[in-house]
């Protein structure tokens, strides 16, 4: 950590910045770390990394929205770090320390992360895009607190890291999940609520994973993509529902975006929706299917554990995190009951070629399925991957795109695609 002139100025350091942070968290008990200074090791100790006891290591979270969400984004990486935490041996209720609620502005974050740092924490997760350019300029500033940001792309070799994973694939199998609903209600619109569009491979590989999932179901099937322009924005996010809906008369509804405003729009319209970061069907009960969900405490345990060994070898150990199905840091969420009979096998096939790493989404091999419920099949058809203007990008029978397309360059509609705005 920063060395400042003496622990008085770090106390009021950090108590300023709290209160001049629109986001600070009050820290209610249950879920933010204790404020006593009385466990951290000072200036002078000798205790290192290797031998410091897990009591006293201190965990920081930069939150875009609140810890006390019940769906969604945040709540879905809150849940994620306190049960890491718990895995690894500390204890959410005295050794997290959270600042919720700060936009993705330069200032505030910094702010956050000076508040963090303040409070003694030896690892800073960011949980929203917009926190890069803060975090890696603090990085430099805090030699000593590990920094992992969730979805960029900016790292250092020393102790700034970014964490994602393969999110299309489990969008894959909740287009499975819509693309047999579109059978069952013989409407092949499917629409998709989207934070952004191809401006961000993140979102645009998803909207395409989606919509091969659901094609390999229903060829015929048609996603509209209704892009935000933010992250997180609920009422914009209820507005994009209504219109995929009252104009493009979609009977399924996708998301890329924050809350579960597009599936209770659905719920309240009556057709479904295919949820995201968490399982929505409490919000939803008509109308979900599954979500494709993250399960942030697989990389969370790994970041944290790593951390507390040692945490020079981090970047050695950890590195820049981009894992799928295979570590289960992704998924669907279980099948609700509006889902079709054949879901669950088709679901199952894709999601074992998957993590065999036989298969992946964006080759040029296609899977189509056909079948009864206990009875479904996967055909691999060699097929080319496509944009929805006709250009090839993978050749029939061709290997999956890179991972730096899939991160950080993807940026065309595969057939069946078309933005609505």
């Amino acid at each position: 950590m920063k060395k400042l002139v003496s622990l008085v100025l770090t106390v009021a350091f950090a108590v300023s910045a709290c209160f001049s942070l629109s986001g600070c968290s009050q820290q209610p008990a249950a879920t933010t770390g204790s404020t006593d200074k009385n466990t951290e090791t000072t200036a002078g100790s000798k205790e290192t990394d290797e031998t410091k006891p897990a009591a006293s290591f201190k965990v920081g979270a930069i939150y875009i929205n609140s810890q006390n969400d019940t769906s969604g984004y945040t709540f879905a990486h809150h849940k994620g770090i306190t049960e890491a935490m718990k895995q690894v041996g500390l204890d959410p209720a005295k050794d997290l320390y959270i600042v919720d609620n700060v936009p993705e502005d330069d200032e505030k974050v910094k702010q956050a992360i000076d508040q963090l740092a303040g409070d003694g924490c030896n690892i800073i997760f960011g949980i929203s895009f917009g926190y890069i350019n803060a975090m890696n300029e603090k990085a430099t500033e805090y030699p000593d607190i590990i920094f992992s940001h969730a979805t960029g792309y900016m790292s250092n070799d020393k102790n700034f890291n970014n964490y994602f994973g393969r999110i299309y694939q489990a969008r894959y199998l909740a287009g499975i999940a819509a693309g047999y609903k579109s059978l069952a209600t013989k409407n092949d619109n499917i629409g998709y609520v989207s934070a952004w569009g191809t401006e961000y491979a993140e979102t645009c590989s998803g909207i395409n994973g989606f919509a091969l999932g659901a094609r390999s179901v229903n060829p015929n099937a048609k996603i509209y993509v209704y892009e935000i322009s933010t992250w997180g924005d609920q009422e914009k996010e209820r507005q994009a529902a209504q219109v995929l809906i009252d104009t493009y008369k979609c009977g399924v509804i996708g998301q890329h975006c924050d809350s579960a405003q597009p599936q209770i729009v659905a719920n309240e319209k009556g057709v479904f929706g295919c949820g995201y970061n968490s399982d929505m069907t409490a919000e939803a009960p008509k109308a979900h299917l599954c979500a494709a969900i993250w399960n942030w405490s697989a990389y969370y345990a790994t970041a944290m554990q790593a951390a507390m060994t040692d945490k020079d070898s981090f970047m050695s150990k950890v590195g820049n995190y981009y894992q799928g199905l295979n570590a289960g840091l992704v998924d669907v969420s279980p099948l609700s009951e509006n889902c079709e009979p054949e879901t669950a096998d088709a679901i199952k096939i894709a999601k074992d070629l998957m993590v065999s790493g036989t298969w992946d989404v964006f080759s040029g091999v296609k899977l189509s399925f056909s079948g009864k419920a206990g009875a479904v099949t996967a055909e691999q058809k060699s097929d080319a991957l496509k944009t929805n203007k006709g250009e090839e990008k993978v050749p029939a029978g061709g290997a999956s795109v890179g991972d730096d397309v899939i991160q950080g360059s993807m940026n065309y509609y595969v057939e069946g695609v078309t933005q609505v705005n």
